[in-house]
């Protein structure tokens, strides 16, 4: 089942992470935040509370799309959420 994360920027527009679980893995398959609000970080705090659910939830993150593996590579603090290979 595929699922999102997303916050409202104004009329129409938000920023979302979309997210699917298998198991105890939760696949973080895209973000996006619209052109306008892009730079202010958005994605980061949409990745904080993906984190903060799997963990809550006992999840291991695999991320597929590509901020959110950069965002790992970025931040290894987290390494221990993300599930290994």
């Amino acid at each position: 089942m595929a699922d999102k994360f997303l916050t409202r920027l104004g009329p129409g527009k938000y920023a979302y992470l979309k997210y699917r679980l298998e198991g105890d893995k939760m696949y973080i398959n895209a973000t996006f935040t619209p052109g306008e609000y892009r730079g202010r970080g958005l994605a980061a705090k949409l990745t904080k509370v993906a984190i903060k659910y799997a963990r809550e939830n006992a999840l291991k993150i695999v991320p597929n799309c590509s901020y959110a593996e950069s965002y790992f590579e970025k931040h290894p603090e987290y390494s221990n959420i993300l599930a290994r290979p």
